[in-house]
């Protein structure tokens, strides 16, 4: 959805040509895949990043646009809610000192964003969602003021009929309506891009999908929503019922969401873009002037606007792109699992330990798919979401015997998945002084039993018992994470709770 959209009004027709259009570029990609055409392998990974504007009282501000004409720098764009901000870094190829040069390009990018925001009494916050925002932030009006948000806005209303309705039900309760997707802004998220060869793609995929649970327990830092504590990653819900196109009915006939698990494993990158094709009906549909095979005809290579356009509107948590660089068609896995924040040491640990876990597990012999039905490993998405940190998690027994067993996320994660990481950063030729420093924050995390939703969770319910209200109490935890966010140590050595009251006289 990063592509320019213009206004425009949608008739039966043009929903037809459309679907004719897809059918085309769905057969341009058959080919391109059949006669070999993508890029070899560069081991190229990608980042991006959304934040949040936030005065120094931690509640949100909306004024992305002053902001950004403030930065003034391409590696900035708008995000969906006024309060939101989108950094891309270029892709890096994944070896030697990567991880220190990118978290290096990070803090200087965030530092510098930071300072500008200032300039209009606004700062930049990494997290999952701000504890701060309210249901009076979350409407239509609070929408950035470009055509691509105000059109999907528009066409998921259109499609679903009738108000949003947020029921999720965690440490407590909330229930809700919306009449825009407007609370989707609310989440903030890492995107981690990996480009793949079509061969290795499903192994990819697979291996992404199987490990999302984990990667959610340590990284877990979204508590709160509208005030209250809701699940540790409350993203995950939030986003499926912001921009659900579905009514009740549909839901009940099983008619599946636009931000989407999945439902199996998979043998090649194509049958993904097949199914959004299949289960999707079109919310943008806008032509391209290209006659993709055509192009294809006469040697050359289609960018397949309409499908790449499309596939944006299909939120899955690891979702398939297909781009063109330098007239070299090439396939992407788009891992959208984690938070952003708390820190830029947590974010590029996060990424350490996501790409490393996927190469090891990617190059498996006995592939953990192999041996997990995929059921399990969305009830694994699921209980990371709501738990975090204190998740259980059904994974394969080591050994020949088979079977899957409930094991602790931090027993997992420590035991095994994190020396997978350590041979899978390795594989792809990282410093190993990279790979320790950043494997040893999730190890720390899992033996403190820390990661950023739990420590909002206890600074909160330290600032209630302090004697400060609800309103109060998530505003000083806001504008305390803020605080530590700066001080740039990782999550696990932030202490818990508000500082001292300074006495004065």
């Amino acid at each position: 959805m990063g592509e320019k959209v213009e206004a425009a009004a949608f008739d039966l027709a043009d929903r037809q040509a459309y679907r004719r259009k897809l059918q085309q570029c769905l057969a341009g990609l058959a080919r391109l895949l059949e006669e070999k055409r993508f890029d070899r392998p560069k081991n190229l990974m990608g980042l991006e990043i959304e934040l949040n504007l936030v005065g120094s009282d931690g509640l949100p501000r909306m004024m992305n646009a002053e902001v950004l004409e403030r930065i003034a720098s391409r590696d900035f764009q708008t995000e969906l809610g006024m309060f939101n901000l989108e950094v891309n870094i270029a892709p890096h190829r994944l070896e030697s000192r990567v991880l220190d040069r990118l978290g290096e390009e990070l803090r200087t990018a965030l530092a510098y964003a930071d300072r500008k925001a200032n300039e209009v009494d606004a700062g930049i916050a990494l997290i999952g969602i701000l504890p701060t925002l309210g249901r009076h932030h979350l409407v239509s009006g609070n929408l950035s003021d470009v055509d691509r948000y105000m059109l999907l806005n528009q066409q998921i209303v259109a499609a679903r009929g009738e108000d949003f309705t947020l029921d999720i039900e965690g440490v407590e309760h909330l229930v809700c309506t919306s009449a825009s997707i407007a609370p989707e802004a609310a989440c903030t998220s890492v995107q981690l891009h990996l480009q793949v060869t079509p061969s290795r793609f499903a192994d990819v995929w697979n291996a992404a999908q199987a490990v999302a649970a984990a990667q959610i327990a340590v990284g877990a830092n979204s508590p709160f929503l509208f005030g209250r504590e809701l699940w540790r990653e409350s993203r995950i819900p939030l986003f499926l019922q912001s921009t659900d196109t579905r009514p009740p009915e549909l839901q009940a006939q099983g008619v599946r969401p636009r931000t989407w698990f999945g439902e199996r494993w998979i043998d090649d990158a194509y049958e993904l873009f097949e199914e959004n094709l299949k289960y999707f009906p079109a919310l943008l549909p806008l032509p391209d002037d290209e006659d993709p095979l055509r192009v294809l005809d006469e040697g050359g290579v289609p960018r397949l606007a309409e499908l790449v356009l499309h596939n944006g509107t299909v939120y899955r948590w690891n979702r398939p792109v297909y781009g063109v660089a330098d007239g070299v068609p090439h396939l992407r896995v788009e891992n959208r699992v984690l938070p952003a924040g708390p820190t830029v040491t947590d974010v590029i640990a996060n990424a350490a330990f996501y790409y490393g876990v996927v190469r090891a597990l990617a190059s498996d012999a006995r592939p953990v798919w192999t041996r997990m039905p995929f059921q399990t490993a969305a009830a694994n998405f699921e209980a990371a979401c709501r738990h975090g940190i204190e998740a259980q998690l059904e994974w394969p027994r080591p050994g020949l015997r088979g079977g899957t067993a409930k094991v602790p996320a931090v027993t997992l994660v420590r035991d095994e998945l994190l020396p997978l990481a350590a041979a899978g950063l390795d594989a792809w030729g990282v410093e190993a002084a990279d790979r320790d420093f950043y494997l040893g924050v999730i190890e720390e995390r899992c033996r403190r039993r820390v990661n950023g939703a739990s420590w909002q969770a206890a600074t909160f319910h330290r600032a209630l018992e302090s004697g400060l209200d609800r309103d109060a109490a998530l505003a000083a935890t806001t504008q305390r994470y803020c605080e530590l966010m700066r001080a740039g140590e990782p999550v696990h050595a932030w202490p818990v709770g508000l500082p001292a009251a300074v006495p004065t006289g």
